[in-house]
């Protein structure tokens, strides 16, 4: 991005292995000398002890040192941005996404595409910007203008939303704002639903995108079912299940602010429709009230219960104990939909927990399906870390 010589961080000898197969991160263990006057945020680039070239990115203070941009240089190209976005949104468009009944993607998943430190949801015409490192905080504004220019996608606002996301060692004190266009309404369309998008006050960028095909695979389940959607946001899995034909739907978020966004978005698509409930209580608390048998239908995708190593261990006790709970109280035959989102958990853990539950519960289970994340969330094959989202299908006999 510049003709100007880069700093240079020295690696110690043998920790360049992991670049050398694209893992994008540079670990601050690994590093055995920084360059007098970095700073936070800077494009550097970084070198093998040997002294050869392994790639240019951004520095930052933590454990993850370098987030790796360009692999075997030291330089970045100056239409790197507006090449990356140009190939993530070719993908989506090869995805099926970009259509009439369906404008709300994610646009840039961070390392799955080539952009660490970065993600990007669409919600028409509106991009919701969020970075997760220095470096793209410095460049939001090169990005929002490469994201307005964006062939064909007709991107006319970006919000910036990055107070919550970035590292708060930084001191960057960012704003959430708009750096192009403004606000002109929040109506966003998923599989030819209507969904009230708060990409201001809401939690990430507004809506839980990520959902979406899992979403559509529930509404083939929920026809003729008494439905219960713990956890509920904005109401998006019981949006699906009233379109599949569900006898009823009861929607549960701690957060009253949840609760009056599911109502809206159910009014929005089922006006005056008598089968959906709110509640806005605990959920433990509900599992615990509600009567056996009331539910052949159960979704549980609840917040990460573990966003650190730390808190592993109570993070995999926490989805036990919630399993348990909608195996006991599960109609015999019902269907549960049981998430993990937490980065740290990995899938054969999030297995073993729900196994575990079952287990204890003395039922019969029966694995439909396996879930993960949709296409516009990819996964670098040299970034296993990149996936997050865990989920089962689940019979309870």
């Amino acid at each position: 991005m510049s003709e100007e010589s880069l700093k240079t961080i020295i690696l110690k000898p043998g920790k360049e292995e992991s670049i050398l197969r694209h893992h994008p991160w540079v670990f601050s263990g690994a590093i055995a000398r920084l360059p007098e006057g970095i700073e936070e945020g800077e494009t550097v680039a970084v070198k093998g002890a040997d002294g050869r070239v392994l790639g240019t990115g951004h520095y930052q203070i933590g454990s993850i040192a370098v987030r790796l941009l360009e692999f075997g240089t030291d330089r970045l190209p100056d239409n790197l941005f507006a090449e990356r976005l140009q190939s993530a949104y070719t993908l989506r468009r090869q995805l099926d996404l970009v259509r009439e009944d369906n404008n709300c993607f994610r646009l840039v998943h961070g390392e799955g595409d080539f952009l660490p430190g970065l993600v990007v949801d669409i919600y028409g015409d509106t991009a919701v910007m969020q970075a997760h490192s220095p470096g793209m905080h410095f460049e939001r504004r090169k990005i929002a203008d490469a994201l307005t220019l964006l062939p064909g996608a007709g991107i006319r606002n970006v919000y910036y939303k990055s107070e919550t996301t970035l590292p708060y060692k930084a001191h960057l004190d960012p704003e959430n704002e708009y750096l192009a266009g403004s606000y002109d309404g929040n109506i966003a369309l998923e599989n030819g639903l209507q969904f009230n998008i708060d990409w201001m006050r809401g939690q990430k960028t507004g809506f839980f995108v990520d959902q979406r095909e899992n979403r559509r695979l529930l509404e083939k389940f929920a026809k003729g079912k008494h439905v219960l959607n713990m956890f509920c946001y904005t109401g998006g899995f019981s949006v699906y299940a009233m379109r599949g034909g569900a006898l009823s739907v009861d929607s549960v978020d701690s957060s009253a602010k949840a609760a009056s966004l599911t109502d809206a978005n159910i009014e929005l698509n089922f006006p005056e429709d008598p089968r959906h409930t709110t509640h806005a209580v605990d959920a433990f608390k509900f599992l615990n009230d509600m009567e056996p048998d009331k539910y052949d239908l159960i979704i549980l995708d609840p917040p990460a219960f573990a966003k650190h190593r730390s808190a592993l261990k109570n993070g995999l006790i926490g989805y036990r104990k919630l399993n348990g709970k909608a195996f006991d109280k599960i109609k015999k035959g019902g269907i549960l939909f049981t998430f993990s989102c937490s980065q740290v958990v990995s899938r054969e853990q999030f297995r073993l927990a729900v196994f575990s539950a079952a287990a204890k519960s003395g039922r019969k289970v029966r694995i439909l399906h396996q879930l993960t994340q949709p296409a516009d969330h990819p996964i670098d094959i040299s970034h296993p870390e990149g996936e997050y989202l865990k989920g089962l299908v689940l019979e309870v006999e």
